[in-house]
């Protein structure tokens, strides 16, 4: 299952707290001709380095669906940042 949901809160060094939450499905849309660009981007890269260009395409689907319920966490003196992904 691809993510649909992306929540990050960040504590500012002020103790001021923000919360986004980012839907994946609409981003992607709106950015889907940048997408195209990387796409090829990324065949041309495979193509240079002879990487296969199914098998860098079956990698990135995998990352892409193992991405939902990781949390990634950074904490620094007084600021903090948490992303969610569901």
């Amino acid at each position: 299952m691809i993510p649909q949901l992306v929540t990050v809160r960040h504590r500012g060094s002020s103790g001021r707290r923000l919360r986004l939450y980012i839907p994946v499905v609409p981003v992607a849309l709106i950015l889907s001709p940048l997408l195209l660009v990387a796409v090829a981007g990324g065949l041309v890269a495979c193509l240079i380095f002879k990487v296969s260009p199914l098998g860098a395409l079956r990698g990135a689907g995998r990352l892409l669906w193992a991405l939902p319920g990781t949390r990634f966490e950074y904490e620094e003196g007084r600021t903090a940042l948490l992303v969610s992904v569901r």
